[in-house]
C-alpha cells in the first residue's frame, strides 16, 4: 500500500503556482506514475505535493505534458475528459468492524485550466449511469476550493509540444467537516487518498494514479492509499 507523509506548513503556501517557492521547497513529494494499460503511449510525469495546517489542506501539482487540451469551463462540468489532476481523499478512516458502512470520500478534479469538479461519495456504486450515493457540492462549496492554473482556460486545439504545468489549490477544512462533521486535530490521522492524472478526450488519452487501481475505475477507495499527517 502506498503512503505518504503530508508535512505541516510551517509557511503557508503562496497559491502562485510555485513548485519549490518558499511554501513548498520542504515539501515532499509522490508521483503519479502508475499508468492503466488502457491509456495510449503518452506518459505524462506528474507529481504532487500536500501540506496543511489547522485550517487548510493545500496541494500543488507539476505535470510535464503534451497534447494538453481544455475546454470545459464551467463549475461541475465534467473536467476528467480534459487534461486534468484529480485528489481523491476520504477524511475519516473506514471503521474496523466491516458490518458497518465505510465513510464517503470527496473527488476533486480539476482540468489545467482551472476548472472544478467536485463531490462527496458514500456508496460509489453505478446505478443508472450515476453512483448510487453522491452529493454534488453546491457553488457556494465549490468556491471555497482557492485554485491557482498556470496555463489559460481554454486551449483547442490542443498543446502538441512539450508543456510544464501547474495546478495549485487549498481545501479549508471546515468544508470538509460540513459532510463529514468533525475533524479535529490533524496531526497524526491517517486518511485513505489517491492522486490521478487522466485525459479522456484527448488525442492521447491516459489514466495514471499514485496508488494502483485494479480496473479502469478510479472510484475505488479500496484502492486508495494512505496519507499520513505529519506532527
Amino acid at each position: 500500500m502506498r503512503i505518504y507523509n503530508v508535512s505541516y506548513a510551517t509557511v503557508k503556501p503562496e497559491g502562485m503556482g510555485v513548485w519549490d517557492s518558499h511554501g513548498w521547497q520542504n515539501i515532499n513529494h509522490v508521483n503519479i506514475d502508475t499508468f492503466r494499460p488502457e491509456s495510449s503511449e503518452h506518459r505524462p510525469e506528474t507529481s504532487v505535493k500536500l501540506a496543511y495546517d489547522e485550517h487548510k489542506i493545500y496541494g500543488i501539482f507539476r505535470v510535464r505534458d503534451k497534447y494538453v487540451h481544455c475546454t470545459r469551463t464551467r463549475y461541475q462540468d465534467p473536467v476528467c475528459k480534459d487534461s486534468c489532476v484529480e485528489f481523491f481523499v476520504q477524511p475519516k478512516p473506514p471503521p474496523a468492524e466491516p458490518s458497518k458502512k465505510l465513510s464517503g470520500y470527496f473527488n476533486f478534479e480539476f482540468n489545467c485550466g482551472g476548472t472544478l469538479y467536485c463531490s462527496y461519495i458514500t456508496d460509489p456504486q453505478i446505478i443508472n449511469h450515476t453512483f448510487k450515493e453522491i452529493v454534488m457540492l453546491p457553488p457556494e462549496d465549490g468556491s471555497q476550493v482557492r485554485i491557482f492554473h498556470s496555463l489559460p482556460e481554454v486551449i483547442d486545439p490542443e498543446i502538441t509540444l512539450p508543456v510544464e504545468w501547474f495546478l495549485e489549490f487549498s481545501i479549508p477544512l471546515s468544508l470538509l467537516e460540513k459532510y463529514v462533521g468533525s475533524i479535529g486535530n490533524l496531526k497524526g490521522q491517517k486518511w485513505r487518498a489517491n492522486f490521478y492524472k487522466c485525459a479522456s478526450d484527448t488525442s492521447h488519452p491516459h489514466w495514471a494514479s499514485w496508488s494502483p487501481v485494479d480496473k479502469l475505475n478510479f472510484h475505488l477507495p479500496n484502492c486508495f492509499g494512505t496519507i499520513v499527517f505529519m506532527e
